[in-house]
């Protein structure tokens, strides 16, 4: 990320911060300063292991406490890919891209979609004002795909033999 959009990231922060009377730590700039080199999603463990290889010692439970607080200020948005997998990214990154997800490898891949992103932005809602949209598709990646067909096709070819014999 640009040293710019980070300085934006910064500022919009510092609103915040200071909005809701909270302190202006190190800690909180410095994970900021991490998630924003980030080019898409991370998780809780990618970050922890990132600031630590930096000789940043910060626990876990900061973080968390502070990804919540980027998601309060509208910085970071949080992705339930599954219920085991959790993961963030920038909201500037999550705007402009729908996920796809394999539900057996759990692999995401991103495809952007213009019509999809428009279609979702005009949504009429009742009782309901949209910040922002993701959209998630659940499905089976072609090498998953492929794995289940192969290994279907052995297993039939082993039953085969076995009537054979």
């Amino acid at each position: 990320m640009d040293t710019k959009t980070h300085s934006d990231l910064q500022e919009q922060l510092t609103a915040y911060i200071v909005g809701k009377k909270l302190r202006k730590t190190e800690e909180r700039y410095t994970i900021l300063q991490q998630i924003s080199e980030y080019p898409g999603h991370f998780d809780i463990i990618s970050l922890h292991e990132k600031l630590e290889s930096l000789n940043f010692h910060v626990s876990k439970a900061t973080l968390y406490n502070n990804l919540n607080l980027f998601i309060e200020a509208g910085l970071i948005v949080r992705h339930f890919i599954t219920p085991q997998n959790v993961q963030y990214e920038l909201r500037s990154l999550a705007e402009t891209h729908q996920h796809l997800i394999c539900t057996y490898c759990g692999d995401v891949k991103e495809i952007r979609n213009q019509a999809l992103k428009t279609n979702a932005c005009n949504l009429k809602l009742r009782r309901f004002t949209p910040e922002f949209s993701s959209l998630y598709i659940y499905g089976t990646c072609s090498r998953c795909t492929y794995r289940m067909n192969r290994d279907r096709r052995k297993r039939e070819k082993q039953e085969t033999q076995k009537k054979i014999k």
